[in-house]
């Protein structure tokens, strides 16, 4: 059970080989007692509990467990959605309640065998894309703790990431639901606005909300909506499932990015140049890329904080917070009590400018396909946002705030690892978007993009626990993505997992004779450091054939890594160092071939 992944594929293939619900269940009790961020959950339900509802799932003929699409699948739900058993709180002691039953949405997904674990933290009220504004500490990136897991449902998607759970659910009014997918290596949809219930839901801004899903896939995403996306008739915003507005994208489609003078990344170069891969992916699937006036877009998005549509959320929490001021996070109390100060002309003025974007809008969709943007156009450490909460908060929503105004669909997709800077080793993500029931076509593409990627989803603490199937291979060379021989890795099915270092008790070497500059690393008692390398899994049919391919004096051997993990990976025999240079000052094979890349250009 150790080694058993929590993607939907591998919990039914699991199912029909004799585990039970009970087995899964008592596994992701483990992982999430194990869970090295404690400020993942705000409540959980006790063991017996959970374990009583396995055992329950259990005890059902057997046909009837085959009429369950998620039969004994963990999941978590953010903590301003009401789950029966437990409070809701969305993040502010002072407003707990016990509701009388669970969220609409959530209650399709129990019905359909999924097991609740607990309620995940957020930014209180759901007011923020940070994950910092909880009186119940700042969930953390998966891949680096001292950078933020994104906001608003920062608790679900590090859940998710973590291998806690197979999926949570989040709530997306101007980010939620895709900013922490895309730190932290995971996916995030978006449905169309009302296609999920949001009857049990706190509301944030009641006519924008939404309800998420984070998932490891899109393929598990898409499952999990197809089984809460049902018409409420006691919610006033629901609707119901449209056949798709275009049918499901095939190998020939356009597809909208920014032009470059739009694009903003705030100095986070290689978000830049991973989002230029993915658009370069994109063709490689079939696309036909098209650079597009982004203005319309960042118009819409400015009337979601700057315009009357705050006093939205001052409608939905603003007397509470004002009668517990002392009891309210002060940067969240500052943005809904600001609601106070519009008025209704300035709204109606808005509803009317808001109308001509979306015309705008569906005219450009007229042409294309889809749109892709940056999930986020960077990221923060934890001390950088809690220093200036506002500014940094709100260039998270560049690409995030106008989709649920313009009513639109998206979900969000890995799309790489910072390679160098500031950032390095954390992951970025791009958004597919498109109108309004196109709910279908966006996550067939994601699913195509994600194969394509071929990385594997979630954090390393998921990692720990791979599949039986795979061997974990570290590479500090050629093999590493986007370089020459990265190819023997793809081609065998082998899958991103982390850029990371090793420990620091290695030497690096740029050996001498055959290939120009093959690298050699060295394990040394004294004088070490730590080494630029990345983690794949290959599949464990495919590893043989790679060994043999690898050349003397490279071997495979045991390498540890700075987070004390060991893993297999490249070494070199202390024989193939005659005439060796020595490179470990350049830390790693991509600054050593940069190097040598400028001094041949000057």
């Amino acid at each position: 059970m150790k080694g058993l992944s929590f993607s939907l594929a591998s919990l039914r293939a699991a199912f029909a080989s004799g585990v039970r619900a009970e087995d899964v269940a008592r596994e992701a009790l483990a992982r999430a007692a194990a869970g090295s961020d404690p400020a993942v959950w705000i409540s959980r339900f006790g063991d017996e509990a959970v374990l009583a509802r396995a055992r329950a799932l259990d005890a059902l003929p057997r046909e009837v467990r085959a009429r369950m699409p998620l039969f004994g699948v963990p999941f978590a739900v953010k903590d301003n959605i009401d789950v029966e058993g437990l409070p809701t709180t969305a993040a502010c002691p002072a407003f707990a309640y016990r509701p009388e039953e669970s969220a609409f949405a959530v209650a399709r997904l129990i019905e359909a065998g999924a097991i609740a674990l607990g309620k995940t933290n957020l930014d209180q009220f759901a007011t923020g894309l940070v994950g910092t504004r909880s009186p119940h500490g700042s969930p953390r990136s998966v891949f680096n703790r001292d950078f933020i897991s994104g906001g608003s449902s920062s608790g679900s998607a590090v859940a998710v990431a973590a291998g806690i759970v197979s999926f949570a659910l989040g709530t997306d009014t101007a980010g939620s639901g895709r900013v922490p997918a895309a730190f932290n290596n995971i996916v995030g949809l978006k449905p169309t606005r009302g296609l999920l219930s949001t009857r049990g839901v706190v509301p944030a801004c009641r006519s924008l909300d939404c309800v998420s899903i984070f998932a490891l896939t899109a393929a598990d995403a898409e499952a999990v909506f197809d089984v809460a996306a049902v018409f409420d008739g006691q919610d006033i915003y629901s609707r119901a499932r449209m056949p798709e507005v275009k049918p499901p994208l095939a190998s020939d489609f356009t597809f909208a990015v920014p032009r470059a003078s739009d694009l903003q990344f705030f100095g986070d170069d290689e978000a830049a140049r991973l989002f230029e891969e993915a658009a370069s992916r994109l063709e490689e699937l079939g696309g036909r890329a098209r650079r597009i006036d982004f203005s319309l877009f960042a118009e819409a998005a400015a009337l979601l904080y700057e315009g009357p549509f705050v006093a939205e959320r001052t409608a939905a929490v603003g007397g509470f917070i004002e009668a517990h001021e002392a009891e309210t996070d002060p940067t969240v109390r500052g943005i809904v009590l600001g609601g106070r100060g519009r008025n209704a002309v300035e709204t109606f003025e808005t509803l009317y400018t808001l109308e001509a974007l979306k015309r705008r809008a569906l005219a450009l969709f007229a042409d294309i396909d889809v749109l892709v943007v940056p999930a986020a156009p960077t990221i923060y450490r934890v001390d950088e946002v809690m220093a200036d909460p506002v500014k940094l908060n709100s260039r998270l929503g560049t690409y995030t705030n106008f989709m649920n105004l313009l009513d639109m669909a998206g979900v969000a997709v890995p799309a790489g690892f910072r390679a160098q800077g500031r950032a390095a080793g954390l992951p970025f993500g791009v958004t597919f978007c498109a109108p309004a029931f196109s709910d279908g076509k966006l996550v067939a593409l994601a699913a195509a993009f994600e194969a394509a990627q071929g990385l594997a989803p979630g954090g390393p603490a998921a990692v720990e626990r791979p599949d039986e199937g795979f061997i974990e291979l570290a590479v500090v060379g050629a093999h590493m993505s986007g370089l020459p021989l990265n190819h023997e890795l793809t081609s065998r099915g082998a899958m991103f997992v982390e850029r990371t270092r090793t420990a620091p008790r290695y030497r690096f070497h740029a050996l001498a004779g055959g290939p120009p500059f093959r690298p050699g690393l060295v394990r040394v008692a004294q004088g070490g450091t730590a080494i630029e390398l990345e983690v794949w899994r290959v599949p464990r049919a495919a590893f043989g054939s790679f060994m043999a391919g690898v050349p003397q004096p490279l071997c495979i051997g045991t390498l540890d890594l700075q987070n004390g993990r060991s893993v297999k990976g490249f070494l070199c025999e202390e024989s193939g160092l005659d005439g060796a240079e020595d490179i470990t000052a350049f830390g790693g094979w991509r600054a050593f071939m940069a190097s040598k890349a400028e001094k041949a250009a000057g």
